[in-house]
């Protein structure tokens, strides 16, 4: 823990009715309500104050449901854009990076902004529970997750597909105190959040809680909080990519927050965020101007995650329809759902590198090819204060410069395992 820290002070909020109860433990849903609803942190300080380039992620500590701090965090860095804003002709663009690029600051080494998610999540956690997080991942996550968790040794289950664990690698070992569980091959996110799930039925087993933690999402928030404290501002537009949408719901509860803050005016970023074609189901729901998700065969779902090169965008039930998500925030920011194809994230990916000088994540890509798709369909205003949320860089540049160790499975799963097979396989592994 960082010296001189002391417990953040927050309340809990139901999006559903409104009460206002305390956070006692890890609550995930708000105490007796039926209604599925997210809920939220209600802080103590309605005004941001930074605590400091050199705290990390926890410069951000006011706005963040912290017991404790975490030694070896990296908060996203924002700067204007010169390079990529020249060549789309764009006057005001501003990158907000989350991944590993020394010379701007950022030292992510896992390369994703999913850092910001795991040691807010780790720092939510009373250091004196006797449990195991676990953690559903197609990869990003599980990576940031297994670094916090090894570098503090907090016990950690991971779910990850195994056609995905290649993305697994590390600059060192990681502890002993991290596992890894697959899904067979074949399976996709969907799959390992299931196994995850049957996992904390199990005695022992904590589930991280996903867009449901409220430390996930205001850890994710932070990649505003860096923006508009750079900027001085609240941009007009926020651009990213998604697979859940709890990227964009964190976004829109941070702007919510700057804006009661009082410093940063009270303009809502339209929320504009975009889908891998042809996995693009939240893009059809919110097409068709239906709250709820619309029907995605298993099959068919499972083959369109296959064509995509962003594996990471590939969440098939997203909270998207549950009160307080990404529906809601799309509606309130008047926001809008995005696709871009591999094509035109690939070409998108090679202009980033070649104007700003770093490799992105296909993610990242795909954001940025809607930037682009935006623009020459003359529905952007050149003059427009703009955000693109970087959410992963810097991996080619880190390999070259480190030697890699990948972690290795523990325990291997059907794609749809039972929970008696479930709960015997994890009594055999010991942390």
């Amino acid at each position: 823990m960082q010296s001189g820290f002391t417990p953040t002070q927050y309340k809990l909020q139901s999006l559903a009715t409104g009460k206002i109860f305390e956070d006692n433990g890890w609550m995930l849903d708000a105490p007796g309500e039926d209604k599925p609803a997210l809920i939220r942190a209600i802080y103590e300080r309605q005004q941001l104050h930074l605590r400091g380039d050199d705290t990390g992620l926890y410069t951000f500590s006011d706005w963040l449901p912290l017991k404790r701090t975490l030694e070896g965090s990296s908060a996203p860095v924002t700067y204007k854009s010169e390079g990529l804003a020249a060549a789309l002709g764009l006057k005001n663009l501003w990158i907000t990076f989350s991944g590993y690029w020394p010379e701007k600051g950022a030292g992510m080494t896992t390369c994703s902004f999913k850092e910001t998610e795991a040691y807010s999540v780790c720092g939510r956690m009373d250091p004196a529970l006797k449990q195991v997080l676990v953690v559903a991942s197609a990869g990003n996550t599980a990576r940031a997750f297994a670094k916090v968790c090894s570098e503090n040794n907090i016990p950690l289950l991971l779910c990850v597909p195994h056609d995905y664990i290649n993305a697994l690698w590390f600059e060192k070992p990681l502890n002993p105190c991290v596992k890894l569980a697959v899904t067979a091959h074949g399976s996709d996110y969907f799959d390992a959040i299931y196994l995850s799930n049957l996992a904390t039925q199990c005695e022992g087993f904590l589930a991280e809680g996903g867009a449901k933690n409220v430390a996930r999402r205001d850890g994710m928030g932070t990649t505003v909080l860096s923006a508009v404290t750079t900027i001085g501002q609240i941009p007009e537009y926020y651009f990213q990519a998604v697979g859940s949408g709890t990227g964009a719901i964190a976004a829109w509860e941070a702007n919510l927050r700057l804006i009661a803050d009082g410093r940063f005016g009270s303009n809502k970023m339209k929320l504009m965020v975009s889908q891998n074609a042809p996995f693009q189901p939240i893009y059809d729901a919110w097409k068709a101007g239906s709250r709820a998700m619309l029907p995605y065969d298993d099959d068919l779902a499972r083959e369109h995650v296959t064509e995509i090169d962003s594996k990471v965008l590939s969440n098939r039930r997203p909270p998207y329809p549950i009160t307080g998500g990404l529906y809601d925030a799309l509606k309130d920011s008047g926001g809008d759902v995005l696709k871009a194809t591999n094509r035109e994230a690939r070409a998108a990916k090679e202009l980033f590198l070649e104007t700003e000088g770093i490799d992105i994540y296909s993610a990242a890509a795909i954001a940025t090819a809607s930037l682009v798709n935006e623009l020459n369909a003359g529905r952007l205003n050149p003059e427009a204060l703009i955000m693109l949320n970087i959410t992963g860089a810097g991996e080619e540049r880190f390999k070259r410069e480190h030697s890699l160790f990948y972690l290795e499975p523990s325990l291997l799963f059907d794609i749809t395992p039972g929970l008696d097979e479930v709960k015997q396989k994890l009594t055999t592994i010991k942390w």
